[in-house]
């Protein structure tokens, strides 16, 4: 059994990081059921470097955290539509919406409203600024936050900044703090018998990103600043060499060590992170001409065996090809495809793996709608009704 198997989610968000928390849950055995306006489908449907998918609403950011989900088409501006919503949340726990704040309110779909029909709602609202404060109202995406965040500024290199992440990863790690804010919430619940409100903000979460930086200024008063592919220590850093770029993690004063030794260099060994930071043009320096003496491939190979961490920079295709990924069942396979997604592909799944109910993928992304007819019959609506409600458009 799963952890979350019995728990059903309303999930009306859109893009990524709303759909990436009732994702991670999905996994876990949460029966999701993703909401969308009939003629305003999630804007992560066409989105992405598939232009087939794109088309049939099957784009790769959409199909990246859709798995495991139920669909349905609902007009939450119709009042019936939102009689609908009413319904399914007498019987569901959780409801995660990512519209501008507010937007729920001004239907009378709010937190106050949905917590009078059921008292055990929990009702997670993710947004840009959060709920409140001067910000509340603007609207953002990830590279938005980034720019506000502060983490665009500290990256890059110092000739050339700021420079926003390669990944939306403020996007994913707002989804991985969403779900982590709904576990919670779920777990009190067991407690307590009572819902919970949660207000997730993506900027929040882009400082938690920074958290070391932040306690940092706040103590000294000294921001981050953009340091590329160096670090404070010259034995954390990347080298060019004879083939590739290789990233040395020799970290603390243990890994320092044996990296000198290994590499012959004994008398380069310092005693305390101070001297390393007094001396690190010289390490620098050093390391500079050692390392092209290697490729980056030997050299992680070599380090890696003496107990430094060390490792190739490489590309996404070669990481995902990588026998190690493969062993660790982070991505899910389609062979044969799926409805609306024709011929393989794959999908990531989670970070951790459990001794047992773990999580899994079940059923691939589903084409929009797939599931309206069968949900609302649960509901306890007949057939006639159903067909009454796809004529006026409501579904």
């Amino acid at each position: 059994m799963r952890p979350f198997e019995g728990i059903r989610i309303l999930d009306i968000t859109h893009v990524l990081a709303g759909p990436f928390a009732a994702y991670q849950l999905a996994l876990m055995g949460a029966d999701v059921i993703k909401i969308e306006p009939p003629d305003d489908p999630d804007q992560s449907r066409d989105s992405g470097p598939d232009i087939a998918g794109n088309r049939a609403r099957m784009g790769s950011y959409f199909v990246t955290q859709g798995s495991n989900k139920r669909s349905i088409t609902l007009d939450l501006k119709r009042p019936e539509g939102q009689a609908i919503l009413k319904r399914m949340v007498k019987d569901a726990d959780v409801l995660v919406e990512n519209f501008r704040p507010g937007a729920f309110e001004k239907l009378g779909l709010g937190w106050e409203a949905l917590s009078a029909i059921n008292p055990r709602l929990i009702y997670c609202s993710i947004s840009a600024f959060g709920q409140d404060g001067p910000r509340g109202i603007q609207t953002a995406y990830d590279h938005v936050i980034q720019a506000t965040s502060g983490i665009m500024a500290a990256t890059g290199t110092p000739e050339v900044n700021p420079i926003k992440f390669g990944a939306p990863a403020i996007d994913y790690a707002t989804g991985t703090m969403g779900a982590f804010a709904l576990a919670t919430a779920l777990f009190q619940r067991e407690r307590t018998g009572k819902g919970q409100r949660i207000d997730l903000a993506m900027l929040d979460v882009a400082l938690m990103m920074q958290a070391s930086h932040v306690a940092a200024y706040l103590r000294t008063g000294k921001g981050a600043k953009p340091s590329g592919n160096k670090h404070a220590h010259a034995t954390n850093s990347a080298y060019q060499t004879k083939a590739g770029l290789v990233m040395l993690g020799a970290s603390n004063l243990r890994q320092q060590k044996r990296l000198w030794a290994a590499i012959g260099r004994p008398e380069m060994t310092k005693t305390d992170n101070e001297a390393r930071s007094a001396d690190r043009d010289r390490e620098e320096a050093v390391l500079n001409e050692v390392m092209l003496t290697r490729t980056a491939d030997e050299w992680e190979v070599y380090l890696q065996s003496k107990h430094v961490p060390a490792a190739r920079v490489r590309a996404l295709e070669e990481a995902l090809a990588d026998p190690h990924i493969a062993s660790r069942n982070v991505v899910h396979h389609f062979p044969d495809g799926a409805p609306g997604m024709p011929g393989p592909f794959g999908v990531p799944v989670a970070a951790f793996k459990l001794a047992h109910g773990g999580p899994r993928v079940d059923s691939p992304p589903p084409v929009m709608g797939t599931h309206t007819d069968s949900v609302l019959a649960e509901l306890g609506y007949a057939a006639g009704d159903i067909a009454k409600l796809r004529a006026a458009k409501v579904i």
